[in-house]
């Protein structure tokens, strides 16, 4: 599933592809499947270098431990915790050999559209890393069990039958871990309709304005208000909300690809690549191209002879 660029540095697009002889839009392996998978298809290509999926990823352990970073920030996966990276996040794998558990990939539209809404399976802003509710692990336990079990039992019924009980239990999967998890550490109040209202034109516009008056002006409330509203949701102001979007959208881009600052200026809606860089010094306290050099010096530091990456060539 990896599409990988000519610098071995850079973030690879993951696009989807399936295994042969299994349905399209859906994946279910064992952590052990993923090590010697790659290790057959992907020569010495790394695991650990970030990508750029296209489509989701579950991680779900059964024993011991793995680190895994989703937009530059680390997390620590446990048995029974839930890691979830959505299309267009970067994702870096950490050491997967003290670790055995199961990893579901899918693509949106496997899903029917009334799960991925009740599910909110493109929600930008969903948590990362979730814990079940004691009483849900049970359930979450046997629904993945049970995917898994039915991906793999291919020739039990004609080919059609067989997506569709894959699209139920993975709707059953994905309502369950929407529903009854929570982030981990203290969970977060409930949003207010304020709140919510600004967080979506934020992610709708925040190429186009980084203005808090812009916003407040389109949706009809104060700036103090949604200050107010974003600080109780989200612990920041309506700024800072704004510019750690733009920050994390210009991490992405920089750590992506080898675009121009002056592009990627261009992309995020500043006049020059002065002010983005003046822009993204403040707020970072690096330059752009200190970051990228940063992200890619990291990658680089893998073990080129380690274990490599996901999946299959994407043709």
């Amino acid at each position: 599933m990896r599409k990988q660029h000519n610098d071995p540095r850079a973030i690879a697009d993951i696009g989807f592809v399936p295994a042969v002889g299994t349905p399209a839009g859906v994946e279910v392996m064992s952590l052990a499947d993923l090590r010697e998978r790659s290790a057959v298809r992907m020569g010495k290509a790394r695991l650990q270098a970030p990508q750029r999926p296209t489509f989701h990823h579950l991680i779900v352990l059964s024993s011991g431990s793995l680190r895994h970073t989703v937009d530059f920030t680390g997390y620590a996966l446990t048995p029974g915790t839930w890691l979830w990276c959505r299309p267009g996040q970067v994702q870096q794998w950490g050491d997967l050999h003290g670790a055995e558990g199961t990893l579901v990939l899918f693509e949106d539209d496997f899903l029917d559209p009334g799960t991925v809404s009740a599910a909110r399976v493109n929600d930008p802003y969903a948590p990362v890393l979730q814990v079940p509710d004691p009483q849900d692990h049970l359930a979450l336990e046997t629904a993945v069990n049970h995917l898994a079990l039915e991906f793999h039992t291919l020739n039990a019924m004609s080919l059609e039958s067989h997506v569709v009980v894959l699209r139920h239990l993975l709707a059953v999967l994905v309502l369950r871990l929407s529903e009854h998890t929570a982030p981990v550490g203290s969970p977060a109040p409930d949003p207010t309709e304020t709140f919510v209202h600004f967080r979506d034109a934020v992610e709708r516009d925040f190429t186009r304005t980084r203005r808090l008056e812009d916003y407040a002006q389109a949706l009809g409330y104060s700036p103090r208000t949604l200050s107010r509203a974003t600080l109780t949701a989200a612990g920041v102001g309506a700024k800072e909300f704004i510019d750690r979007r733009v920050i994390l959208e210009a991490k992405r881009l920089l750590a992506h690809g080898d675009h121009s600052a002056s592009r990627i200026a261009a992309q995020l809606g500043f006049t020059s690549a002065t002010n983005f860089s003046k822009y993204f010094h403040q707020r970072t306290g690096r330059s752009p191209i200190a970051f990228r050099t940063t992200v890619r010096h990291l990658s680089a530091q893998d073990d080129p002879d380690g274990a490599p990456g996901t999946g299959h060539p994407r043709r």
